[in-house]
C-alpha cells in the first residue's frame, strides 16, 4: 500500500505539465525571474515612467498598477441576464440536486453546470436597472450510466426539467475523469511490467488521457479512454519522449484497465537532450541572436476601456458582454457599436464563441488512428484555459477576468486570470492620405490604429491555442487563433531520413533522432449569431464575375461585376471556398437602408481556409462533418449551439451542424447564425522542435454599408505633447 502511494506521489510530481493542466486550485503558472531591468529618465510622467519593474516575470514583483488583482468571488451577485453563475448560485444548484430524487440515492457526476441563458427575446428586452429574468442552471450529469440534462430553477429551488439523453455520445469529460485516467494504469501489474521492460522507471512516468473517437460497436455502451505514456527522465518536455506503441484502454466509470496494447518494443525512447524549453534550462546556452530591448505600450493615463459590473465591456464605440465558459472558453454577447453620425448604439452580434475544435492526426496505425480530438466537446476548451502570464501573454494595463466553474461533485472552484482584456497599438495605421507635391496642397493626415483585444489561452495537453477577439474603432471585429505549444510526436527507430526505406510511410517529418512529427489538421469552428440592426437578417453571396465587352462597347475586352444572390435556404449558404470563384459573404438587414439605399450589413472576410481532405465517410469526418464547408448559415435555434453536437464524446456524428443543415430550412430575412471554420494543415518541420513558434490566422467581420461614411473620420491624430518621452539610463 505504501509503495503504491509513493508511486502515485512521484507520478504527480514528475508529470508537472499534466498536473498543471488538470489542477483545480487557484494558481498562477511558475515564473523564472532574473532579467536585468533598465531605469528610465522621464519628463513630467516620471511617477509612471520611473518604475524599476518595467519588465518582470514574477507577478508578485509587478507594481500594483500592473499586477492582476486578486478577487474574492464569494459575495458576487449577477447584474446582467447573461452573467455566469456565481459561487453562491453553484452551491445552491448542488444543494438542490442533492435533495432531488433519484440523485439522492445514487452517486452521480456533474459534467456541466452553467447558466441556462434566458430566451433571446427576454435578454433583448432587458434594460439595465430592470429586475433580472429568473435565474436557471443547465446541468448535465451522469447517473447510473445515463446522461441527464436538467434545468434547475434557482428561485423555486426545484428541478423543472430532467431529460435522459438518447444520443450516442457522452458529455464532456470532467477534470476528475482525465486525472483518474492517468493514474489508473499504475494499478495494473501487467502495465507496470511493460513500462519497466521498455527501460522506463515508474517514477519517470507521465501519461496522457486521449479521447478515442468512435470506430465501431466494440466501443459502445461504456465510456472509454485511451492512455499513452512518456518518460520524464532528464526533461520537463516529456512529450518528446514517447513510449511508442504502448496504449492502455480504461473504463472511465469502473476505472478498470480494459486492454493493453504494446506494438513498439523495437522503438527506442527518444533522447532528452535539447528538449527542455524552459528559460531556466536554456538561459546559459549561447544566444546568437542579439536580444531585443524591452518593449511595451505605455498608457500614462491608463486604459480607455471600462468593465462594468464585472462583465460589461465598454471601449471607444463598442459595448459587449464578456464571460468565461467551461466548454467554449470565451463568450462574447450583445456586441453593439455606436454610430458616429447619430450616436445610436447599434446591434452587430448577439452571441459569438468557438463552438468546436477538430484535430485529426494523419496516421492510420494502431497507436494513432484514433487521435481525432474534439477539444471543446471532449475536453472542454474553457476547462483547459490556463492562467495568463502578465507582460508575456498580456501587456501592461490588462484587465484579468477569473472563471468560476463547477467540479464533478458540483462544488465551485476558481480558474484565475483566465481572460485578459487590453488595448493594442503596434504602429498600425487606421487611415491616412498625403497629397503629392504636384497638387500644391501640403496635406498629410494619418490616424493610428488602436484596438481592443479579449484573449484566452487554452493548453489542451501539448497544444496551446491563443484565441483573440479584436474590436476596432472602424467597426471591424477580427477573430484570431494562434497555435503554439508542443507537437504530439511519434517514436521511430530511425535517427536520420537516409535510414528510412523508400517504401515505408512516415506519416510525418523526422524532427530529431527517433522523433517524428505527425501530419495533422486543426479546425476551429465559430458560432456567430449575427443581429445586424435587429434579428431578421439575410445572407448574401456577392460573386465577382468576368464580363466580356463587345468591340463597339469599349476599348476594354473585359471587366468584373458583382452579382448578388440572396440565400433562400440553408443549402444555398453551404460554402466551400474556392480561389477560382471569388465571393464576398454579406449578412444584411434587408429592412434597413442607408441614406443612398444600400442595405446595412457586415461581411465575413475569409482566411485560414484549409479544408478537410478526408473521406466524408471516414468515422472521424462523420463526427467532424461541420468542417465539410467553411461557412454554414442556419436559422437561430437555441438548442443548436455546438457544431459537433451536445454530446461529442464517442459520438457517431448523428447530431452535428452538418445534420441540422440538411433540413434545408428557410434563412432569408430570418434570425440567422453564421458558422465559420478556420482551418490549418500542419506538416511539422524541425523549427517546431522542441516547442513551436506561434502560427496564427484570423477572419474578419467587417462593416459593409453599415455606416453612412468612414466611422473614424473624426478620430484625432497622436500629438507629441500627449505622449511620454522616456530615455534609457544606466542599468540597476
Amino acid at each position: 500500500m505504501e509503495t503504491t502511494s509513493l508511486l502515485r506521489f512521484l507520478f504527480v510530481v514528475l508529470s508537472g505539465l499534466l498536473v498543471l493542466l488538470f489542477t483545480r486550485s487557484w494558481f498562477h503558472l511558475p515564473y523564472t525571474p532574473s532579467e536585468k531591468v533598465e531605469l528610465l529618465d522621464c519628463n513630467s510622467f516620471s511617477p509612471w515612467c520611473t518604475s524599476k519593474n518595467r519588465i518582470h516575470s514574477n507577478p508578485n514583483l509587478l507594481p500594483n498598477t500592473q499586477r492582476p488583482k486578486s478577487q474574492s468571488h464569494i459575495s458576487e451577485t449577477p447584474h446582467h441576464p447573461l452573467d455566469p453563475l456565481t459561487i453562491q448560485e453553484i452551491n445552491k444548484v448542488r444543494s438542490i440536486l442533492l435533495t432531488y430524487a433519484p440523485f439522492t440515492s445514487s452517486p452521480f457526476t456533474i459534467h456541466s453546470l452553467v447558466l441556462q441563458e434566458p430566451d433571446k427575446a427576454v435578454v433583448l428586452r432587458w434594460k439595465k436597472g430592470n429586475p433580472l429574468p429568473p435565474r436557471r442552471a443547465s446541468v448535465i450529469a451522469i447517473l447510473g450510466g445515463r446522461s441527464h440534462i436538467l434545468t434547475v430553477d434557482l428561485e423555486s429551488g426545484t428541478v423543472t426539467d430532467d431529460e435522459i439523453s438518447s444520443a450516442s455520445g457522452y458529455p464532456t469529460m470532467t477534470i476528475e475523469d482525465m486525472t483518474m485516467a492517468t493514474f489508473a494504469p499504475l494499478s495494473d501489474p501487467a502495465f507496470n511490467r511493460t513500462v519497466q521492460d521498455r527501460g522506463v522507471a515508474l517514477a519517470d512516468l507521465a501519461c496522457l488521457p486521449i479521447s478515442l473517437g468512435w470506430f465501431g460497436k466494440k466501443e459502445d455502451g461504456r465510456r472509454l479512454i485511451k492512455v499513452q505514456c512518456y518518460s520524464t527522465e532528464g526533461t520537463a518536455n516529456f512529450y518528446m519522449r514517447p513510449i511508442e506503441g504502448l496504449t492502455v484502454v480504461i473504463d472511465m466509470d469502473t476505472k478498470e484497465v480494459v486492454e493493453i496494447t504494446d506494438r513498439g518494443r523495437d522503438i527506442p525512447i527518444p533522447k532528452s537532450e535539447n528538449t527542455d524549453y524552459r528559460y531556466a534550462a536554456v538561459q546559459n546556452e549561447r544566444l546568437w541572436m542579439k536580444p531585443l530591448n524591452p518593449i511595451s505600450m505605455e498608457q500614462p493615463k491608463g486604459p480607455s476601456f471600462t468593465i462594468e459590473d464585472g462583465h460589461t465591456v465598454k471601449w471607444a464605440n463598442w459595448q459587449f458582454h464578456l464571460k468565461p465558459d467551461p466548454r467554449a472558453g470565451v463568450i462574447i454577447s450583445q456586441a453593439n457599436v455606436r454610430d458616429s453620425e447619430t450616436g445610436d448604439l447599434r446591434n452587430v452580434m448577439y452571441k459569438g464563441f468557438s463552438t468546436e475544435l477538430f484535430v485529426p492526426y494523419m496516421d492510420p496505425t494502431d497507436a494513432w488512428y484514433f487521435k481525432t480530438y474534439m477539444d471543446a466537446g471532449e475536453y472542454g476548451f474553457g476547462l483547459q484555459a490556463m492562467p495568463l502570464d502578465p507582460l508575456n501573454d498580456c501587456p501592461r494595463h490588462s484587465h484579468y477576468m477569473d472563471a468560476v466553474f463547477a467540479a464533478a461533485d458540483g462544488k465551485p472552484y476558481v480558474r484565475s486570470n483566465m481572460i485578459c482584456v487590453f488595448e493594442r497599438y503596434a504602429g498600425e495605421i487606421g487611415w491616412r492620405h498625403a497629397e503629392s507635391p504636384i497638387t500644391g496642397m501640403d496635406i498629410r493626415e494619418v490616424r493610428p490604429k488602436v484596438t481592443l483585444v479579449v484573449r484566452m489561452a487554452a493548453s489542451v495537453a501539448n497544444y496551446d491555442y491563443i484565441v483573440d477577439w479584436e474590436f476596432q474603432t472602424d467597426g471591424l471585429v477580427r477573430i484570431k487563433v494562434g497555435l503554439s505549444g508542443i507537437l504530439m510526436v511519434k517514436g521511430t527507430p530511425y535517427e536520420n531520413l537516409n535510414q528510412v526505406p523508400d517504401h515505408e510511410e512516415m506519416y510525418g517529418t523526422i524532427l530529431s533522432e527517433n522523433v517524428i512529427g505527425v501530419i495533422h489538421d486543426h479546425y476551429i469552428t465559430f458560432y456567430l449569431d449575427m443581429d445586424i440592426d435587429g434579428s431578421d437578417n439575410s445572407f448574401v453571396k456577392v460573386n465577382l464575375e468576368r464580363q466580356d465587352t463587345s468591340p463597339e462597347e469599349s476599348p476594354r475586352r473585359s471587366y468584373l461585376k458583382a452579382k448578388r444572390n440572396v440565400a433562400k435556404t440553408e443549402k444555398d449558404a453551404q460554402i466551400k471556398l474556392k480561389l477560382s470563384e471569388p465571393t464576398e459573404f454579406h449578412v444584411i438587414n434587408p429592412s434597413k437602408r442607408t441614406r443612398v439605399g444600400n442595405p446595412v450589413g457586415y461581411k465575413v472576410v475569409s482566411a485560414g481556409t484549409a479544408a478537410s481532405l478526408l473521406d466524408p465517410q471516414d468515422p472521424p469526418q462523420l463526427r467532424g462533418a461541420f468542417t465539410n464547408n467553411q461557412i454554414w448559415v442556419t436559422p437561430y435555434n437555441r438548442s443548436e449551439e455546438w457544431a459537433g453536437g451536445l454530446f461529442v464524446y464517442q459520438s457517431k456524428g448523428e447530431d452535428t451542424l452538418a445534420v441540422w443543415s440538411e433540413r434545408n430550412r428557410p434563412i432569408e430575412n430570418k434570425d440567422i447564425v453564421v458558422w465559420y471554420t478556420l482551418g490549418f494543415h500542419h506538416i511539422p518541420c524541425q523549427e517546431d522542435y522542441p516547442i513551436m513558434p506561434t502560427v496564427s490566422s484570423s477572419f474578419d467581420l467587417k462593416p459593409v454599408n453599415f455606416f453612412e461614411s468612414n466611422p473614424i473620420l473624426r478620430v484625432p491624430p497622436n500629438l507629441e505633447k500627449d505622449l511620454p518621452v522616456c530615455a534609457a539610463a544606466a542599468s540597476s
